[in-house]
Order: C-alpha cells, then sequence, then structure tokens
C-alpha cells in the first residue's frame, strides 16, 4: 500500500491541469521567457504562454495589470511570478480542483507560499491600489 501512495504522490507532481493554455502533459520547452524560465526542464507551459505572462495587456485572460493605474515594477513581479507558476509548473496536482467554467475544466487552490515570499510580496505592493475587492469575479466585460 505504500507504494501504491508513493506513486499516486508522483504521479501528482508531474501533471498539467486541464485548463485555457496549459499543455496535455508537461516535458521540456527550452525557450521559455523571464520569470518563467525556472519550469524550462519541464513545463505545462508553452512559450508563447510565457511571454504573454509578462505582457501588462495580455491575450491570456484579457486583463491589464494596470487596470487602476500603473502597478510598480517591484510590485508586478510577483504577479507575473503567479502567472508562470499557475500556467507552467507541473507540480500543482495536490492543488488541483474541479471548475465549472467556460475556460477551464480545473483550477488550483490553497497552494502554500512561502513566509519569506508573502512577506516580500506585501512589501512590493503595499503602495499599489486595486479598484476591486476581488480579481476572479464580478468584472463588467461588456466593453471588452
Amino acid at each position: 500500500a505504500a507504494t501504491t501512495t508513493a506513486a499516486a504522490q508522483e504521479s501528482l507532481l508531474n501533471i498539467c491541469m486541464d485548463a485555457k493554455h496549459h499543455k496535455t502533459e508537461p516535458g521540456p520547452e527550452g525557450q521559455l521567457y523571464g520569470q518563467c524560465v525556472l519550469w524550462k526542464d519541464n513545463a505545462c507551459c508553452t512559450a508563447n504562454t510565457s511571454v504573454e505572462a509578462h505582457q501588462d495587456q495580455s491575450y491570456l485572460y484579457n486583463f491589464n495589470w494596470d487596470h487602476c493605474g500603473t502597478m510598480p515594477e517591484k510590485c508586478k513581479r510577483h504577479f507575473i511570478q503567479d502567472t508562470c507558476l499557475y500556467e507552467c509548473s507541473p507540480n500543482l496536482g495536490p492543488w488541483i480542483q474541479q471548475a465549472d467554467t467556460s475556460w477551464r475544466k480545473e483550477r488550483i487552490l490553497d497552494v502554500p507560499l512561502c513566509r519569506e515570499d508573502c512577506e516580500q510580496w506585501w512589501e512590493d505592493c503595499q503602495d499599489a491600489v486595486t479598484c476591486k475587492v476581488n480579481w476572479h469575479k464580478g468584472w463588467n466585460w461588456t466593453s471588452g
């Protein structure tokens, strides 16, 4: 039984989620861009997705980091890193959950964050502003 459990855990650490821009299975992507390069040896994202993760106005989610004014670069890098993790990491299996949306069948939830990373993210973004309480819902997309 221990071997079965170990195999099940191992399989959760080498899969891609079923979402909008993810590959069906992880593999090498030698041309990953910028902060996404950490996953070049085994990625769920393509090189093009990694480039788009760094754009202020990206086709990935039709979203602009500067939606409420210019986001400081030191703050933006944390959101870019988060996007690279979400799009590229093959090691998110333990946190994948079913999602009932038109654009993805799975999502991640409750992924642990190192205390140091959380504190640095706060430090770098504490003076930035947003005009939304929750970025995941309630947007008015009528204007595009």
